[in-house]
């Protein structure tokens, strides 16, 4: 049975076929990627607290700062300070990606998506997250063990080339050559460093990769969301992308409605007249006429269906006058008496009106097609950033989702807007459907 292709360094130098692998060049390259980044981390973290070294260097000198300045010093470098978690988020952002030369599968965020846009609902998002602390703890673990980390792979990596150029570096000298912790005044002398260089070498990248592969661990467990956090990040992707298909779904639906307003209808009441004014040129009574007058019945029935099509497709009266002229014209088409009352001073995205008006048009649907009411109401009105639709009917309640009448479909439409829709409908009746849609003005799907 074939053994399993390691996945990390660390699982990488247990096999015999280490060195020929490309491990030993993936945690190499690995490293010295890191090197910019630990010095990266150094220098902002120490710039945003350099306040307090001030204060620290000035009183470690005998000098220190009367209580007025060293006062402000101290709050302007804890409000400095305070920034060290947006600093170590970029930090983080650019490790996960750097963790993908040294295993797989890559690290996932744990971050949720601000509720709005701007800074401060992002700042106020991040900060309440354990994701962004585990950040700032692996940023300073960066900032304060790493360069010790880098200076030891920094040491072996010279020693070994220093031992190997022993020989080459005392050729022509009269001098002894300093070999970091030793020095060699002649070329026998440099002979064993050079052999032990020539030990050294292959066995350096064993320590390269464990150092590699324990970076890359403790990357993976500071920087890796948790279950539930990574679930939480599917989630919200799965629901842009769902937002983002409505909303193509939608512009596809306005398409198909342009066209047939602008060009199917308009040539189809042009046919009409046409018919019309032939019918004029034929007798009365006869054959032809007959025919004719059957045509011209079935032109004109067939673009009143058209109408009905176009309007289902997205009703004009939403575009150009708003929900609550939408919402009397679905009443004064609904078969059941429907009393609207919509409190709606100004109007809503497009996003919102469009969910609530089909919303509304599927429920009045249902009520006229299975709940045997004589009456109706529809109301609709803002409470606080919630656009909330109420549909009432007095008919035999016992509405259920699994009898096909459209629920589960309504209430994943209003989910997609970020609403959610609550029904009472015991058997009796009366029924009640609440629809709660956010009203903000940045579409779901953005």
């Amino acid at each position: 049975m074939p053994s399993r292709e390691p996945r990390t360094p660390l699982e990488a130098v247990t096999d015999r076929r280490f060195l020929a692998t490309g491990w030993p060049w993936r945690s190499a390259g690995y490293l010295l990627t890191g090197i910019p980044l630990t010095a990266g981390a150094v220098l902002a973290l120490g710039a945003l607290a350099w306040p307090w070294g001030l204060v620290l260097l000035r009183q470690a000198r005998g000098r220190p700062l009367s209580p007025g300045p060293a006062v402000a010093l101290i709050l302007l470098g804890a409000g400095l300070v305070a920034l060290w978690p947006v600093v170590a988020t970029a930090l983080a952002r650019v490790e996960r990606l750097r963790t993908r030369m040294v295993g797989a599968p890559p690290l996932v965020s744990g971050h949720r998506a601000p509720p709005a846009p701007g800074v401060w609902p992002w700042l106020r998002t991040r900060y309440a997250e354990p994701a962004t602390w585990r950040e700032l703890g692996y940023a300073l673990l960066l900032a304060t063990a790493g360069p010790v980390v880098y200076a030891v792979v920094l040491l072996l990596a010279l020693l070994t080339v220093s031992f190997l150029a022993a020989p080459f570096l005392v050729a022509g000298e009269m001098d002894p050559v300093s070999l970091g912790f030793t020095e060699v005044g002649g070329l026998g002398e440099a002979l064993p460093y050079a052999l032990a260089g020539l030990v050294l070498l292959p066995l350096l990248p064993y320590p390269l990769a464990v150092l590699a592969g324990a970076q890359a661990a403790l990357a993976r467990a500071l920087l890796q969301g948790g279950p539930g956090e990574r679930l939480r990040a599917q989630l919200v992707q799965v629901s842009r992308s769902r937002a983002r298909l409505v909303d193509a779904f939608e512009a596809e639906r306005r398409r198909i409605e342009r066209d047939l307003h602008d060009g199917a209808q308009q040539r189809l009441v042009g046919l009409t007249l046409q018919i019309g004014m032939a019918r004029l040129d034929v007798p009365p009574g006869s054959p032809a006429a007959e025919a004719m007058a059957q045509a011209h019945g079935q032109a004109k029935q067939f673009m009143a269906e058209l109408r009905e099509l176009i309007h289902g497709i997205h009703p004009r009266v939403l575009s150009d006058q708003g929900l609550a002229a939408a919402f009397d014209e679905l009443a004064d088409r609904c078969p059941v008496p429907v009393t609207v009352r919509a409190d709606l001073p100004e109007r809503l995205p497009a996003h919102v009106e469009g969910t609530a008006y089909f919303v509304a048009a599927e429920a009045l649907t249902n009520i006229a097609r299975h709940s045997g009411a004589t009456c109706a109401a529809l109301t609709a009105g803002a409470e606080g950033d919630l656009l909330v639709v109420e549909i009432s009917d007095d008919g035999r309640g016992g509405a259920d989702p699994r009898e096909g009448t459209g629920l589960t479909g309504l209430a994943d439409r209003v989910s997609v807007a970020g609403g959610r829709m609550l029904m009472s409908s015991p058997p009796g009746g009366p029924t009640l459907l609440r629809v709660e849609i956010p009203c903000g003005q940045n579409d779901p799907s953005e």
